[in-house]
């Protein structure tokens, strides 16, 4: 089964892609690996949620914000290689929460993203979760992925 017709099972829609905020690309492609910048959680009526985890957002508020993240993360892939087909695995996603000190639930954060990929890809990847002090913006979550291509 295709990764379009995953994601149509699944009920999702791609968002737009966004284009970027400063002087960088959205992904770099280097031999079969591309490179995807980070990417922060936009809900389907464009807004971007913020907050500190743990304190005004709960785990479960900034694990949906990281799903939506993922969504961003597909359809920056969707727009580099022009096919989702060709994005055989997702290898390592990097994972950033704007927490509270004395938040340690990052990896269920992150969840959000690795769950939706693990459901579209068929397969796990490696990962790290990590609290920050701090994300542009204010926003909850970032996201970077490495994925493997043809």
């Amino acid at each position: 089964m295709s990764i379009k017709q995953r994601i149509e099972d699944l009920g999702l829609t791609l968002p737009p892609v966004a284009p970027p905020a400063a002087n960088y690309v959205t992904a770099v492609r280097t031999g079969n690996l591309l490179f995807l910048s980070g990417n922060v959680p936009v809900t389907p009526e464009g807004e971007i949620p913020k907050g500190k985890v743990g304190a005004d957002i709960s785990t479960e508020e900034a694990t949906e914000h990281a799903r939506l993240v993922g969504l961003h993360l597909l359809a920056v892939i969707q727009e580099h290689l022009g096919d989702l087909d060709r994005a055989k695995r997702i290898v390592k996603l990097l994972g950033m929460v704007n927490a509270v000190p004395e938040f340690v639930e990052h990896s269920k954060v992150i969840n959000g993203c690795s769950n939706l990929f693990a459901a579209v890809f068929g397969e796990k990847h490696a990962r790290s979760a990590i609290g920050v002090g701090s994300l542009p913006f204010g926003i909850t979550v970032e996201i970077e992925a490495i994925v493997e291509v043809d």
